[in-house]
C-alpha cells in the first residue's frame, strides 16, 4: 500500500473512530496531494507525497514557533498535535553522522570534488534523501565535506 493510500485508509478510520482531529490533518494533507496532482495532471510518487508531508511538517513548526511568541499556548498544543501525525507518516529523520555518510557516498558517486560541484551534490541528495533530512542541514554538511 503507498502513502496515499494509507492517507485514505486512515481518513476512513479516523471517521469510523470519530477521531475529527486527525481527520481533518489528514484531509488538508490529501488536499495538498489532490491539488498539485491535478494541476501536473499525474500521479504523485510515495517520494512527492513524502516532500508535500515534510512542507507541510514544516510550516506547523513554524507557525509553533509564532504562536510560542505570541504566547498563545492553546494554538501551541494543536500544532504540536498535528505534528505528532504528521510524523507518524514520514520516515525517520537522519542523525548527523548517518546524513554525513549518506552525502559522502553521493560525492563519491557522482565524482564532486569541490564546492563548485555543490549544485549537482545538491539535486541527487534532495532525491536521494528525500524528506528523512532538511535542506539546510544538507547544504551545511556538503559544504563542509566540498569545503
Amino acid at each position: 500500500m503507498n502513502l496515499k493510500e494509507q492517507i485514505k485508509n486512515d481518513i476512513k478510520e479516523a471517521m469510523r473512530t470519530k477521531e475529527t482531529f486527525k481527520r481533518d490533518v489528514l484531509r488538508n494533507i490529501q488536499t495538498s496531494i489532490k491539488q498539485i496532482e491535478v494541476d501536473e495532471r499525474r500521479e504523485l510518487s510515495d517520494t512527492e507525497v513524502e516532500a508535500i508531508m515534510s512542507k507541510y511538517l514544516k510550516q506547523r513548526e513554524d507557525a509553533k514557533t509564532q504562536f510560542i511568541q505570541g504566547g498563545r499556548e492553546d494554538l501551541v498544543a494543536k500544532e504540536n498535535e498535528e505534528i505528532v501525525i504528521i510524523q507518524s507518516y514520514l520516515p525517520e529523520p537522519l542523525d548527523d553522522e548517518g546524513l554525513k555518510n549518506e552525502l559522502q557516498i553521493i560525492i563519491e558517486a557522482i565524482g564532486a570534488k569541490d564546492i563548485k560541484d555543490m549544485g549537482k551534490v545538491m539535486g541527487v541528495a534532495k532525491e536521494k534523501i528525500g524528506s528523512r533530512a532538511d535542506g539546510a542541514r544538507i547544504n551545511a554538511i556538503v559544504k563542509l565535506l566540498l569545503g
